[in-house]
């Protein structure tokens, strides 16, 4: 039979555009397909923060950040937690990771085009001891252009290709079976949808318009994973983390529904850690929706006072940023899925952030004197506008209208004003000096001893019940789907594997739905910034060797 194109790449997200210009440079023939239209070009990645792990950068050491490749691999361990057997590839995976952030990522990239914000975030910060999870120093690299501007090299460079006729783009084409001759899977089949114009995001339609078949010399399978089916997501929820929350927004689209898994599942693929998930704890509902159920992360400074769902504070280490998966498996025990941000004027001005290009035009739009204007006093546009507008926003004078607000925003009034009084009055003592006992004002002053915290993202120490300071808001946080951390077991020419750990020939995977390689380099955490990096990575990875096979 004859073949179609040398390759076919299912997904055209990061991971996908990453392995198809890579198969396009080495002269390959490639189809690439997506179930959506072609708005949606990028997949998820459009939508990011476009932060990225970067180890001992020049952006770090201008801002006197001490990182080594040594301390980024004590932190990827510790944050890790690798504990099984299957975990042998993800640890391989997560070393040569950790070499390619200290090593070529920036100067690949950069030679792209790639820019970055100069102040360097510092995100999942730990919390608890050297060896354990988090990061050690901030490494969180905000793309200049965020997620469009990491996308758009290698939009750029598959749009070449599909004029030097070496990439056909498929778009509606949404893959049902995977099959193999000679021992090598070698076959795509599935349906074409009907023709949408929905905009980037939005829902599109599963009418089935008629069906296809394709061959090539090798498959590679970079469709995401399971955040936007939410009956996936419960299905594969751990017993570690409690019973799945009732209520869940979506930090993806609906179309990161997880189907193409089990497809490669079903040709011979591997898929282990589907239990290790990526969640976040601090979402809200979206006010100006895009897609179903769609939730913003809150991107936190350390101040704000987190509160599980009846007043009472999350216990040390869980402050805003510091443990993501810690403060899940508190929340799950806590008998209720939200918990509260309770905090001020001041501190929202400074510390807030919403995830997401689309909640942050200045950097999105890469315009400077908009980027200076967060130095001015107010909160950006978009987190005023959540303010304003948001469903999970109370605004008060005073801390017995805020108790009433939050209390109105529950079926049951589980806000109890006397104990929260008692919370915040005893908070607000330990600032009257720049040391005392509470771990959480410690580790305020902490942060402002880093020059990009002081400078943009830690509001000045002082009491949550200062007026000047007002006024008081609480932000109801929701649970919100993100990541899949477990994946199609792959090799680290990201060739997928058998359960009998063999190669299953002709098939490849990278992305999320590898576990971002391996299937599962972060083990049971992030330390953020690793996932367009491991899109990038194992993009790559796939693209190079799926090359080198059909050559």
């Amino acid at each position: 039979m004859a073949l179609d194109a040398d390759v076919i790449v299912i997904g055209a997200g990061l991971a996908g555009l990453v392995a198809t210009a890579e198969l396009a440079d080495a002269g390959r023939k490639v189809i690439l397909l997506d179930q959506e239209p072609a708005a949606s070009l990028g997949g998820q990645a459009h939508w990011s923060f476009g932060g990225l792990f970067l180890v001992d950068s020049p952006e770090q050491r201008r801002m006197r950040i001490h990182d080594s490749h040594e301390l980024a691999w004590q932190d990827w361990l510790g944050t890790a937690g690798f504990d099984r057997p299957e975990d042998a590839w993800p640890r391989r995976w997560a070393e040569a990771y950790v070499d390619f952030a200290a090593g070529e990522k920036r100067s690949w990239l950069h030679g792209q085009g790639v820019r970055f914000f100069p102040v360097v975030g510092w995100a999942e910060r730990g919390g608890l001891l050297a060896s354990g999870p988090g990061n050690s120093v901030p490494r969180f690299h905000i793309t200049w252009g965020t997620g469009p501007g990491l996308v758009e090299p290698f939009v750029r460079r598959v749009r070449a290709a599909v004029a030097r006729g070496l990439v056909e783009l498929r778009f509606r084409h949404r893959v049902t079976g995977l099959a193999a001759s000679a021992g090598a899977v070698d076959t795509v089949t599935g349906e074409v949808l009907v023709p949408s114009t929905v905009a980037r995001g939005e829902g599109s339609s599963r009418e089935v318009a008629g069906s296809f078949e394709l061959r090539a010399q090798a498959v590679i399978v970079t469709s995401g994973g399971i955040g936007g089916n939410h009956e996936l997501v419960r299905k594969a929820w751990p017993a570690r983390l409690g019973t799945p929350p009732e209520k869940l927004l979506s930090g993806v689209p609906a179309h990161v529904d997880g189907l193409m898994l089990g497809i490669a599942g079903a040709a011979g693929g591997h898929l282990i850690n589907g239990d290790r998930m990526w969640h976040y704890t601090e979402g809200i509902e979206n006010w100006d929706p895009i897609w179903a159920k769609h939730g913003i992360r809150i991107l936190p400074g350390p101040s704000s006072l987190w509160l599980d769902a009846r007043g009472k504070r999350l216990p040390v280490p869980l402050f805003p940023g510091f443990d993501t998966l810690g403060t899940l498996e508190h929340i799950m025990t806590t008998g209720h899925d939200h918990t509260w941000f309770v905090l001020t004027q001041k501190i929202i001005e400074k510390e807030f952030a919403l995830s997401g290009s689309e909640q942050n035009p200045d950097l999105t739009g890469k315009s400077v004197r908009d980027v200076l204007r967060r130095a001015l006093p107010g909160a950006t546009a978009p987190v005023e506008a959540f303010k304003k507008h948001g469903a999970d926003f109370v605004v008060a004078d005073s801390l017995t209208e805020l108790v009433r607000g939050m209390n109105a925003k529950t079926p049951e009034a589980l806000i109890d004003e006397a104990e929260l009084r008692r919370e915040i009055e005893a908070r607000d003592r330990e600032m009257a000096n720049p040391f005392g006992k509470d771990l959480q004002v410690t580790a305020i002053h902490g942060a402002r001893r880093y020059l990009g915290d002081k400078l943009i993202r830690t509001a000045t120490p002082h009491r949550l019940l200062d007026p000047k300071a007002g006024p008081l808001i609480a932000v109801r946080l929701n649970i919100l789907t993100r990541k899949s951390l477990g994946g199609l077991e792959t090799d680290l020419d990201s060739r997928v594997l058998r359960a009998d750990g063999s190669v299953l020939d002709g098939l490849y995977a990278a992305g999320e739905a590898a576990g971002f390689g391996g299937g599962g380099v972060h083990g049971y955490r992030s330390l953020e910034g690793t996932f367009l990096g491991g899109c990038l990575f194992s993009g790559r990875a796939a693209g190079r060797a799926a090359a080198k096979a059909t050559g």
